[in-house]
């Protein structure tokens, strides 16, 4: 390849680049979307195998009343895989939402709370149990206001 063609298929992502800049896009962030409707929460675990991140995922399934009565939305990210709600996400989007929340797909096990407002709440890894986040829901002003 000519070497001064190099800067000008960089510029256009036509490069094998190409992708990792769409996955930084900060427009693909789906979070941006649920701004105001709903409470994120984000669980990133580099494999579904860990024995924390399974325990979380059963709590949260044997609660999903609870976790939908608080207008929760579930984003889980495994082993670079994103998904909102069981759906699944594209790399851009995926990628944007790991940026904006400055997470590393194969980095511990972490979850992020995120409040309406678009703002972080809890981030924390390792063993978190979803009931405490309820808690941390129910003591929000949005949530105060309308019970």
């Amino acid at each position: 390849m000519k070497h001064w063609l190099i800067p000008a298929l960089l510029a256009a992502g036509l490069t094998d680049g190409g992708a990792q800049a769409g996955e930084s896009n900060p427009a693909a962030n789906p979070l941006l979307a649920d701004k105001w409707q709903s409470r994120p929460l984000v669980m990133v675990t580099p494999s579904t195998d860990n024995s924390d991140y399974e325990r979380m995922r059963g709590i949260i399934e044997t609660q999903r009343g609870a976790f939908n009565d608080r207008e929760m939305v579930l984003y889980t990210v495994e082993n670079g895989d994103g998904m909102k709600e069981g759906q699944p996400l594209t790399a851009a989007e995926t990628g944007a939402l790991l940026s904006s929340l400055d997470l590393n797909a194969h980095g511990p096990l972490t979850t992020v709370l995120i409040g309406k407002d678009g703002g972080k709440k809890v981030q924390q890894e390792g063993f978190v149990d979803p009931r405490q986040l309820f808690d941390t829901v129910d003591n929000m002003p949005m949530r105060r206001a309308r019970q």
